[in-house]
């Protein structure tokens, strides 16, 4: 099924599927809050019917702006977005630890009749002005499938250290707070996510199960309001990512319906990682965004149909 690919420069890329349906807009323009973290994320996400699936600056957490790349815990700054929370004393609003994300450019950009890939280059930038890291990023649209009713976002990283110490990577859990290891690549859904069913690999629909549990895949579905129909979302590590001997660290899944719906592909739940002066890690992931109310055995046979 072809797309059809615009860029608004400075602002915007957004994809159409082959009736016009926009199904998905990348925002590198850097939003007005720095306390929010300023950095690239992609809202709105719909499915092919146009079904909103990703939620932007909610009341109760207005940094959370559909899917993105964050860093909950680095070095003492925050490039999650919000307050910082401290062992003892909670969350607190300190916007002096908020960092950014600062786009460069895009030093690839191919459009085909069915794929659009693009790599962005971003630096990490400390709340002080400091650049801490250089990432290289890449994007994929493909296999836009109408009778499936799905589609594919691939999202990668590889991240440099261009500092000349160290940088740690943690989360509210490595600083104390239990089972709150969010960082890393975060999805927020909309509200009529909220309550949706979740599950991994044979497991049963239980998002409290799956908190910190580690699984190649996770999806989270639900029925819209507004809409009669329901939407799902599958989130897939590549086979690298869960791997000893390639991944930089052990991944986890942070995961909830309530109170509000918001997955994490969290790079340090359970304990802090370093990065070297001058080293890189890698991670890539994928998001199939999808018609109708999947089950495992449907989300198995699709992710084995789509080879990395």
């Amino acid at each position: 099924m072809s797309i059809r690919v615009s860029h608004v420069h400075g602002e915007h890329i957004a994809v159409e599927a082959a009736d016009g349906t926009e199904i998905l807009r990348y925002v590198y323009r850097p939003d007005p809050d720095a306390f929010e973290s300023r950095k690239p994320y992609a809202h709105p996400v719909r499915t092919l019917a146009g079904r909103t699936v990703t939620g932007y600056r909610p009341n109760d957490h207005r940094w959370h702006k559909g899917l993105q790349m964050t860093a909950s815990h680095l070095s003492g700054q925050n490039f999650w977005g919000g307050n910082c929370y401290f062992h003892g004393q909670g969350y607190l609003p300190l916007p002096e630890r908020v960092g950014s994300m600062r786009h460069d450019g895009f030093p690839a950009f191919t459009v085909e009749d069915e794929r659009l890939a693009f790599t962005e280059e971003l630096t990490w930038v400390e709340n002080g002005g400091a650049e801490w890291a250089r990432e290289e990023r890449g994007l994929a649209v493909h296999s836009v499938d109408q009778e499936a009713g799905a589609w594919a976002l691939d999202w990668s990283i590889r991240l440099t250290n261009v500092r000349d110490r160290p940088l740690a990577f943690g989360s509210p859990t490595t600083a104390g707070r239990e089972m709150a290891g969010y960082t890393g690549l975060q999805w927020r859904g909309p509200r009529d996510f909220t309550g949706g069913t979740v599950f991994g690999p044979d497991t049963d629909a239980d998002a409290d199960k799956l908190m910190g549990s580690q699984s190649p895949w996770l999806a989270f579905s639900t029925e819209h309001d507004e809409a009669d129909g329901h939407s799902t979302l599958v989130f897939a590590h590549a086979p690298e990512n869960l791997d000893a001997k390639t991944a930089v660290h052990e991944s986890h899944w942070f995961v909830r319906s309530e109170p509000f719906p918001t997955v994490a592909f969290s790079w340090a739940f359970f304990e802090e990682f370093e990065l070297p002066p001058g080293e890189s890690f890698a991670y890539r992931y994928r998001v199939i965004v999808a018609d109708g109310a999947w089950d495992g055995d449907r989300v198995g046979t699709y992710l084995e149909g789509l080879p990395w």
